[in-house]
């Protein structure tokens, strides 16, 4: 039998090695490719995971989304319906009261919108209606419509050269759309009927929000006509959309225009404030000292603004353009007016 040669023999063995690391590489590979494959996995697991996280957050700020456009509808449905009611009670009264004289004078008619003085209107803008034997109330809704130029200037205060704008439209609500300028008659409106409901007589500054009287005219016209005390109707408004509350201004004890009645205007102050944040729940601010508001510095009788929410709050904005909580809302401060004049 004929030997192999040497060449073949180490041909037989490169072949046989090339096998053998085939054998291993191929093994290596496969286990490399096992474990990539965990690992593919592992990650897909971790995408579908953060996948249903994503999509549940998607539900619940969609939730949360259609909750808080259900709840504005809702408000709107409301004051519509409060609108037409009250269109429909104002055509009553009207009929009622035709042949009434102008609580006016022709010197003492404040301008309606387009400038001119017109006596019918004037009869309608300031109320004299209530018992004739109660204290009287000047009630100012704050602002006005935007459809009526007050960027005229007036003295801050008597004797001063410190000019500030007539009187402005105010903020709005950030989740109801509700100009401040609309809530403020509305509550006014309500707190009218509920104190001349309790014996007292209102005078009011405007029934409308077309009426052009600036804020130095507002306060002159309801010490005029004889008011005891005048409160001024607000909402407040913020930046940051995280402030709430309810909060009352008054004139400082070191008031340059009228530091006689801080007493008495504090006093005012606080008996409103206590009495509306009880009747409503909403957190309790305290009352704020101001000496630049030229309705306050030219109030010849005890004078306080009430600020009476956060119209850039959600939960402040929403509840008060409720006209069920509006009516909360007047009770509080009648209810505040009552322990100024009982104590």
């Amino acid at each position: 039998m004929k030997k192999p040669s040497m060449i073949s023999v180490l041909l037989f063995l490169t072949g046989l090695l090339c096998i053998v690391s085939l054998f291993f590489f191929n093994k290596s590979t496969l286990e490399r490719i096992i474990t990539t494959e965990k690992d593919v996995d592992a990650v897909a697991e971790q995408i579908a995971a953060k996948q249903q996280q994503v999509k549940s957050a998607a539900d619940k700020y969609t939730a949360a989304v259609d909750s808080v456009q259900a709840n504005i509808n809702r408000m709107k449905q409301k004051q519509q319906t409060a609108s037409q009611k009250k269109v429909k009670e104002k055509a009553e009264v009207a009929q009622e009261t035709e042949s009434r004289p102008s609580v006016f004078s022709q010197n003492s008619s404040p301008e309606v919108a387009d400038g001119s003085e017109d006596s019918d209107s004037a009869s309608s803008i300031f109320s004299s209606e209530a018992a004739q034997d109660g204290h009287i109330i000047g009630i100012d809704p704050g602002h006005q419509s935007e459809a009526v130029d007050m960027s005229a200037l007036e003295p801050n205060g008597p004797g001063s050269s410190d000019m500030k704008a007539k009187c402005s439209t105010g903020t709005q609500g950030s989740y109801s759309g509700l100009p401040e300028y609309e809530l403020n008659l509305e509550v006014s409106l309500q707190l009218k009927e509920i104190l001349e409901q309790r014996g007292y007589q209102v005078v009011m500054t405007r029934t409308d929000n077309k009426t052009a009287i600036s804020n130095k005219e507002r306060a002159e016209y309801v010490a005029s006509q004889g008011a005891e005390i005048y409160v001024r109707i607000h909402a407040n408004g913020d930046d940051s959309h995280t402030a709430s509350g309810a909060l009352t201004m008054s004139p400082s004890q070191n008031n340059p225009y009228i530091p006689q009645l801080f007493d008495q205007s504090n006093r005012l102050s606080q008996c409103i404030l206590d009495s509306y944040c009880s009747a409503t729940g909403f957190q309790n601010l305290g009352v704020q000292y101001y000496d630049n508001m030229t309705g306050i510095n030219w109030s010849t009788v005890p004078v306080t603004i009430i600020e009476m929410g956060f119209m850039t709050s959600q939960n402040d904005d929403l509840k008060m353009a409720d006209p069920d909580f509006q009516k909360t809302m007047a009770e509080g401060i009648a209810n505040g007016i009552d322990a100024y004049f009982a104590s």
